[in-house]
Order: C-alpha cells, then structure tokens, then sequence
C-alpha cells in the first residue's frame, strides 16, 4: 500500500480520497465534475496507468480512477479471496457510495472484465463503454488463437511465474514486458518506483498473484453469465474498442472478434507496435480516440 501523500515526484499529483465501506480503505483519485468517466486498471498496474489521461479526460466530465482491492493506494486486506466477484462487489459499492451515474466507462485488462460485471448488473448506469486489451461478454470467432494459447497464461501457472509475481517490487518491469510494454524509452526511477511501490512484500503482492489465477475460471465467467439478460440492454449503446497488437496476453483476434459479436457496428481501432499497457505505449493516440468517442456519441 502505497502512502496517501506520495505523488511519485509530481508525476502523481491528484489528491487522494478513501472509502471504508469495502471493509479496507479502497483508494480512488476524483478529478473534474458531470458525467462520470470511470477508468479501471488491470493487472499488474494501479491508477498510475491513467496519469496521462486524467487532464485531458476532465474537460468531458468527473474521472474516478479507483485502484483496486490490493493495488496502488489501496489496502491488501489478507482475509480475503480476491476473486473476480469481490473485486466486483468492491467496486459496485464505491459506485453506490459516490452516487454515479450516466458513466462511461474505460477499461483495460481486468479492468475490462470487473466492468462488465459492474455494467451486467446496473445497466441503468451506463452511458457509454470503452474497453481496451481486455475480454468483453461475447463470443469469440471459432479457430482464433485465445488467451489460453498465449505466452503469459503458459507461463504464469508456472513455479517461476509463482516466484515472481511474490516479488513484484523487485520484477514490476520484467513482469509487464512479459505482458506486454514496448515503450521502454518512458522507464526512469520514478516509473519504476510507482508501478513497483504496492508491492513492498509477498503479503502485499496477494492481489497480484490472485488475478491470473482467474484466467478462464469457471468463477469469473459466472460472474457475468449472472447477469447476461442484461447483454442486449448494455448492446444498445455506444461501445469502442481499442488494442495494442503487440500483447502478449490478449490475442487480438479473439478480442476483436467477441467485442464485433456484441457490438457489431462499434469503432474497432488496433494499433501496431503498442502493447498490452496500451497507457504507457501509446497514450497520446489512446486518450485522443477516447475523446473522440465521447464527442461523438452525445448521451443524456
């Protein structure tokens, strides 16, 4: 858990605000006013990956960029199992609390799934969806390569991925590589500090370690075939999809091909030479076409 103060040598300079409601303190940074525009991060990140997107976003409306149960400036509570659905269940509570509504919603890797659940469940509170890099409710194309058959869920089952994802604080940056980060040219102390500061101990590495577990689960799937009478009603509205080609875990045929089956006449953009850290590979392009989006599909 990283210090409520720390801003990473201004890199990170938006004020810090908490809720207890979760049963640990669950960090969330809550910047400009309107419609909500809610950024959600993956694995192994925090809301540092929206640093860049923050400015410009809050010219469209209230960004709330929470960090997850584990990440960032958020508590690692040891007591529980941090599966797909509590993490769901965590954020639908914030969003409870903070009364939001109209939300668009910017997703990425588990991010991408954890608001799908959040969206299957109130899908009343959903303006519009941006997903990037992650698996959204559909089906794939048959014969494409999935998730199942890419580097990095061959090897994070493994002894070795067990090992590092234990010491995230020392591996942060061969980890995302591993996933997927090209543009190495931004990597200087302070990167490395924030991205590898949550992760100061095995225990405050449990988060991250349980995150891949999920890959494919029967657990996470549950979570949003729950739900999934609501698909046709979140269908119905605009939807965009981005991907960094470059990913290692994602394949971009597969994630295309399920973001087409629901939304067949939504904007597709892929982006060559880009990662699956599309935030840090790419960010001028990404929040470019984020507002683009918004600007053309008015809502309200």
């Amino acid at each position: 858990m990283i210090e409520a103060s720390e801003t990473f040598d201004g890199t990170w300079p938006f004020a810090p605000h908490f809720y207890e409601g979760n049963g640990f303190p669950m960090h969330y940074v809550d910047e400009g006013s309107g419609d909500t525009i809610l950024c959600l991060h993956g694995e192994p990140t925090w809301g540092y990956l929206y640093r860049n997107f923050i400015p410009k976003l809050t010219k469209y409306g209230r960004v709330i960029v929470p960090d997850h149960m584990g990440f960032g400036k958020s508590a690692t509570p040891q007591d529980r199992d941090y599966s797909i659905r509590d993490h769901v269940d965590n954020l639908d509570s914030l969003v409870t609390h903070l009364g939001l509504n109209n939300i668009t919603i910017v997703a990425q890797d588990w991010g991408g799934p954890i608001a799908a659940g959040l969206s299957l469940r109130h899908p009343e509170l959903i303006s519009r969806m941006c997903f990037m890099n992650t698996g959204v409710p559909g089906r794939a194309p048959a014969g494409v390569p999935t998730v199942a058959d890419y580097p990095w869920f061959k090897w994070v089952h493994t002894d070795e991925a067990t090992a590092t994802l234990s010491n995230l604080g020392g591996s942060i940056l061969s980890v995302l590589k591993r996933i997927g980060f090209e543009r190495t040219a931004v990597v200087n102390e302070t990167w490395i500090r924030a991205y590898a500061a949550p992760f100061s101990s095995p225990a405050e590495c449990k988060g991250a370690i349980a995150f891949p577990q999920h890959i494919t689960s029967d657990a996470a799937t549950m979570v949003i075939l729950e739900n999934i009478s609501n698909l046709a009603a979140l269908a119905a509205k605009p939807a965009m999809y981005i991907h960094g080609e470059e990913d290692r875990a994602v394949p971009t045929e597969f994630a295309v091909g399920m973001f087409r089956d629901t939304w067949p006449k939504g904007p597709v953009v892929t982006l060559p030479g880009v990662g699956h850290f599309l935030q840090e590979d790419a960010p001028e392009a990404v929040v470019a076409l984020i507002e683009q989006f918004i600007q053309m599909t008015p809502v309200g």
